[in-house]
C-alpha cells in the first residue's frame, strides 16, 4: 500500500485518516479510478456531440426500462419526511446551526459549498465524526459564544464532491484520487455503524450525474463499500441531484441503476442552469437571458421540475425541490419582498407536487415549512400520491429556452458576483452571501457561464452595447474597482481579488467553455 499525504493533517483529524482508511482509500482508488475516467472522457464525446449540433434526447436503447413497471427499495423511515431540507459547508458552527434548525433534514456538503482545501476536507470529516456522535461544540473565539446540539436534531445527509474533482491532498500510487471517493469512503467507514446504532443510517447525495452509467458506477462503489464494512445490501441510502441536462432524460435508468440504494431526486436547478448553458454553448439559438429571469416558473424549468415529480413517484422515490438562495434582509421592505419570492417559489414546487424542498438559510425554515405542510393532505408527510399520469413532457419542452432581457447591468452583476466568489473560494470560503443571495459554486457558475456564452455568441444588450471581449474585459477593470471598493481596498488577502480577476477574464474569454471553474481554481488552493 502506497498512500501519502502531501499536506500536514490536523491535529483534530488524526483521527479520520486511521491505517483502515488509508487501506479503504486505496482500494477504492485502485478499483474505481480507470473507470471515472472513462467516465469523464465519455462526458467530452457526448459534449463534442453537442458542439456539434445534436441535442440530449430520451434513450432508445434503455426504453424498455422506461416503459416497464418496477420500483425502487422501500425508504428508510427517518427519510419519509423530507419537507424541508438546509445545506451547508461542514465547518462546526454550520453543522450545529443547521442540525438545530426548524428542518427535517441537514446535508452537510462537501461539494459546492464548500472549498476543498486540504484543511477543510480533513476538519470536516472530523466535525461529521463529532456531529454523528453528538459530540459536536463550537465556541466562538471572538465574543465566546457557545455552540451545541439540542435534543432534538435534524437528520443528516452527506454531499460528496462530484466524479470531475480531484484531491491533490492525498497521493495513491503517485496519483491524487478522485474526491468523491475520499469522502464517501471516509464519511461511511467512521459513521456507518454508529449511525445505525443511533436509529439512522449513512445517507448521501450524489451532485452532477450525467448518465445512467454514472449512477451504475456509484451503484458499483456503494455495493463494494456496503461489503467492505460488513454491511447488509441497501445500508447505504442515497439521493441524487438531477443538475445536468443530459441526466433529466435519464431519470428512470438512474433510479433503476441505484434501486436499492436511491430513495429520491433532487431538483438542482442552479447547476442546471449552468449545464443547460453549457451543454449548448455553441448553439446561438438557445441562448438565456438575464440570470433574475432565468426562474423556475420558465417553462423548460417547469417541464423539468414536472418529469422528475412524474418519474419519481412513478418509482417509489421522493420527488425534491430546489435551493432557495435568497437570505432574510434586516430591512423590513427588502425581507417582506424576499419572503414574497420564496413563497412563490415554494407554492409552485408544491403545486407541481414535489415532497420537499431545499433552504440555505435557516431564517426561511417558516416559509417552507408552512407552504409544504399546508400542502399536504391530513396526516401526510409527501405527496407521493402526485402521478401525473397525463403530463406529457418532450424534449422540446426541456431544451427550448425561456426569452427575456439581455441587459448591461445584468453583465456587470455578473463580473461582480462571479469576482467576489472566486475570491472567496481562493481564501478558502465556499458559501457568500452577495448582493442578498447565498452564493456557492453553482450559482457563481450560472454568472460566469453565462458571460462567456454572451460573449461567445456577440450578444447586443438592452444599451446598444455587444458583449465582446473588449467590452468585457473593459467593463471587468470597472466593476474590479467597484469590487475593491465592497471587499475593502486594504484587505490583506487582496491579491486573491487580482487572482480571481485574472482567473475571470482567462474564463470568459476562452475559446471553449471551461467544464467547472473549481478545475482551474483548484490549483491556487492548499
Amino acid at each position: 500500500m502506497s498512500i501519502k499525504f502531501k499536506f500536514k493533517i490536523p491535529e483534530e483529524a488524526e483521527i479520520i485518516f486511521s491505517e483502515e482508511a488509508k487501506k479503504l482509500l486505496t482500494d477504492l482508488h485502485n478499483k474505481f479510478d480507470n473507470r471515472i475516467s472513462e467516465l469523464l472522457a465519455k462526458r467530452e464525446q457526448k459534449q463534442e456531440s453537442f458542439n456539434s449540433g445534436k441535442a440530449p434526447n430520451f434513450l432508445n436503447e434503455t426504453k424498455e426500462i422506461r416503459d416497464s413497471e418496477w420500483k425502487v427499495r422501500e425508504i428508510p423511515e427517518d427519510l419519509l419526511d423530507r419537507r424541508v431540507e438546509i445545506t451547508g459547508p461542514v465547518d462546526r458552527k454550520m453543522i450545529i446551526n443547521a442540525l438545530n434548525a426548524d428542518v427535517e433534514v441537514f446535508m452537510a456538503d462537501f461539494e459546492d459549498s464548500l472549498s476543498p482545501t486540504w484543511e477543510n476536507v480533513a476538519l470536516g470529516q472530523r466535525n461529521m465524526y463529532d456531529a454523528v456522535r453528538r459530540t459536536i461544540t463550537f465556541e466562538n473565539p471572538v465574543n465566546n459564544k457557545k455552540y451545541e446540539l439540542n435534543d432534538e436534531i435534524a437528520t443528516l445527509m452527506c454531499r460528496v464532491r462530484g466524479l470531475h474533482l480531484k484531491e491533490k491532498g492525498i497521493d495513491i500510487n503517485g496519483e491524487n484520487p478522485y474526491g468523491c471517493l475520499c469522502d464517501f469512503g471516509l464519511y461511511a467507514l467512521h459513521n456507518a455503524k454508529e449511525l445505525i446504532n443511533r436509529g439512522t443510517g449513512p445517507y448521501f447525495y450524489i451532485p452532477k450525474l450525467q448518465s445512467h452509467l454514472e449512477a451504475r458506477l456509484w451503484n458499483e462503489i456503494i455495493d463494494y463499500s456496503e461489503d467492505y464494512l460488513n454491511l447488509p445490501r441497501g445500508t447505504v441510502r442515497v439521493t441524487c441531484l438531477i443538475e445536468t441536462l443530459p441526466a433529466v432524460f435519464e431519470m428512470d435508468e438512474i433510479l433503476y441503476e441505484l434501486k436499492d440504494h436511491i430513495v429520491g431526486l433532487n431538483c438542482g436547478r442552479w447547476d442546471y442552469i449552468f449545464s443547460y448553458i453549457k451543454t449548448f454553448q455553441n448553439h446561438a439559438n438557445k441562448l438565456l437571458p438575464d440570470r433574475s429571469q432565468v426562474g423556475m416558473n420558465q417553462p423548460f424549468l417547469n417541464a423539468y421540475s414536472r418529469l422528475l415529480i412524474k418519474t419519481c413517484h412513478r418509482r417509489g422515490a421522493f420527488a425534491m425541490g430546489g435551493m432557495a438562495a435568497l437570505i432574510p434582509s434586516k430591512d423590513p421592505k427588502e425581507n417582506e419582498a424576499i419572503i414574497e419570492k420564496v413563497m412563490s417559489d415554494k407554492l409552485l414546487e408544491t403545486s407541481n407536487g414535489h415532497d420537499g424542498t431545499w433552504i440555505a438559510h435557516p431564517g426561511l425554515s417558516d416559509i417552507a415549512n408552512n407552504v409544504f405542510s399546508n400542502a399536504f393532505d391530513v396526516g401526510k408527510t409527501n405527496q407521493m400520491h402526485v402521478m401525473r399520469e397525463d403530463d406529457e413532457i418532450t424534449q422540446d419542452d426541456l431544451i427550448t429556452p425561456c426569452e427575456g432581457d439581455f441587459t448591461e447591468e445584468c453583465f456587470r452583476s455578473n463580473i461582480r458576483v462571479s469576482l467576489r466568489y472566486i475570491e472567496a473560494w481562493l481564501k478558502g470560503v465556499g458559501c457568500v452571501p452577495i448582493y442578498g443571495l447565498m452564493e456557492d459554486a453553482a450559482t457563481a457558475e450560472i454568472s460566469r457561464s453565462s458571460l462567456w456564452q454572451w460573449v461567445k455568441h456577440g450578444v447586443t444588450m438592452d444599451t446598444g452595447v455587444v458583449a465582446s471581449k473588449k467590452a468585457f474585459e473593459k467593463m471587468l477593470d470597472e466593476e474590479y474597482n467597484v469590487v475593491q471598493e465592497e471587499v475593502g481596498q486594504n484587505s490583506s488577502d487582496s491579491d486573491k481579488l487580482d487572482e480571481a480577476k485574472k482567473l475571470l477574464k482567462k474564463l470568459v474569454t476562452s475559446r471553449e467553455l471551461t467544464d467547472f471553474l473549481t478545475l482551474p481554481a483548484y490549483r491556487s488552493i492548499k
